[in-house]
């Protein structure tokens, strides 16, 4: 498989685990793979009813809080299925959403140089 490939199948693999586990997918995804990282932008991730709570001053940290918090409850998970994928182990993932774009950023650490 190519690079393109790949990275088309991480962000299938992300979408997949945000309707399945989340309880609904984002509206766009784009994985890129850089070295031993790979970055998963999703667009399109915050709820009707998140949208409007992020209106709130408190909401937006609300919102940061338990998306941290239900994200971090399946990252083995998440971290498997895309070891799964780049063949690779994955050493660490980090994430931050937007409550103003409605945007989520992953980025997973590889035990190694992505080479195809």
């Amino acid at each position: 498989m190519t690079k393109g490939q790949i990275e088309a199948q991480i962000s299938d693999t992300v979408i997949r685990f945000e309707k399945e586990y989340m309880g609904r997918g984002p509206i766009e995804t784009k994985t890129t793979i850089i070295d031993d990282m790979v970055v998963v932008r999703l667009k399109g991730v915050l709820t009707p009813a998140e949208e409007k709570l992020a209106q709130n001053p408190d909401g937006a940290g609300l919102i940061k809080q338990v998306r941290m918090q239900l994200l971090e409850s399946a990252k083995a998970m998440l971290q498997v299925m895309v070891g799964d994928v780049t063949q690779k182990k994955v050493l660490s993932l980090h994430t931050d959403i937007s409550t103003k774009t409605g945007e989520r950023i992953i980025v997973f650490i590889l035990n190694g140089k992505f080479e195809i």
